[in-house]
């Protein structure tokens, strides 16, 4: 261990700079490792689905489907109480 601390020492009075973004170096690629946010991440990511459904887009053959999931057709909710 002491010679470990001696290298340090001597690395830490030749080039400080060096071994500063070395160490952030290494804490950047052991951080993601010892992280809680990567299980969530990992939980999030098998949860999600990998495709979405499509919304049905209006070609004037459904009178009673909306053009888009926000724009109801008319200006009532008929169809989606009938669904």
């Amino acid at each position: 261990m002491a010679g470990f601390l001696g290298f340090l020492k001597n690395a830490w009075n030749k080039e400080p700079v060096i071994l500063v973004s070395c160490g952030i170096g290494l804490l950047g690629v052991a951080l993601p490792l010892i992280s809680p946010w990567t299980k969530y991440t990992g939980m999030i990511n098998r949860a999600v689905p990998l495709n979405y459904p499509v919304p049905i887009r209006d070609d004037g053959n459904m009178p009673d489907i909306p053009a888009h999931p926000s724009e109801p057709k008319g200006e009532n909710l008929d169809w989606l109480k009938n669904f």
